[in-house]
């Protein structure tokens, strides 16, 4: 049975992995804050499967995405109960973007541990974040390996649900651990952020 994806956030990083979804039979809701009516052309281009629905909508799929810039991350805490709710979340803490990239201070936190603490009682997992898009949106099988991954979450079950899907989109998951140790590796600015890599 194919999950329903909701993916907040448009961008690039979210049309992306929803175009991999859909490839592989999942239900993907898209989301954004300019409402449903701003992703009419971008539904249409991907698909059957491919809705616009509300961050509200999104956010109650059985699997949520976030691939939404960080200064609105915040603003997803009272959108709904997200308690037991299992959230990818692929976002980066950038505060300003080309040319110079800054991230924010979190002190000892990794930025997840930081969206964990926004969506109180929600599964987060780390994933699909490393990857430049255009990279990401390639095949994953190439050169007869498989584009590889990173993955971490504090919640088992939820982390090889993650770890499922990514190898059924044909990637290569590495589970790196806890969201403190793994994520923090995986995040902008982090030793494996924007490593590209194959496993055979």
């Amino acid at each position: 049975m194919k999950k329903t994806f909701g993916i907040i956030g448009a961008g690039n990083i979210g049309q992306t992995v929803a175009r991999h979804l859909l490839k592989a039979g999942h239900p993907v809701i898209l989301a954004n804050n300019s409402g449903p009516d701003s992703l009419k052309e971008l539904v249409q281009s991907l698909g059957a499967n491919a809705t616009a629905g509300t961050i509200r909508q999104a956010a109650e799929a059985e699997i949520v995405l976030l691939s939404l810039p960080w200064s609105q991350v915040r603003t997803l805490s009272d959108v709904t109960d997200w308690t037991g709710r299992l959230v990818i979340d692929a976002t980066n803490h950038f505060i300003t973007y080309a040319p110079d990239f800054k991230v924010e201070d979190l002190g000892s936190k990794a930025s997840s541990e930081v969206v964990a603490s926004l969506l109180p009682g929600a599964k987060i997992v780390k994933a699909f974040n490393t990857i430049f898009y255009k990279t990401l949106a390639e095949d994953p099988r190439i050169m007869g390996g498989n584009r590889v991954l990173f993955v971490s979450g504090n919640d088992q079950p939820s982390k090889t649900e993650v770890i499922s899907v990514i190898t059924s989109l044909g990637f290569a998951p590495i589970d790196l651990g806890s969201l403190g140790e793994g994520s923090k590796l995986q995040q902008a600015k982090g030793a494996l952020a924007t490593l590209n890599l194959v496993k055979f």
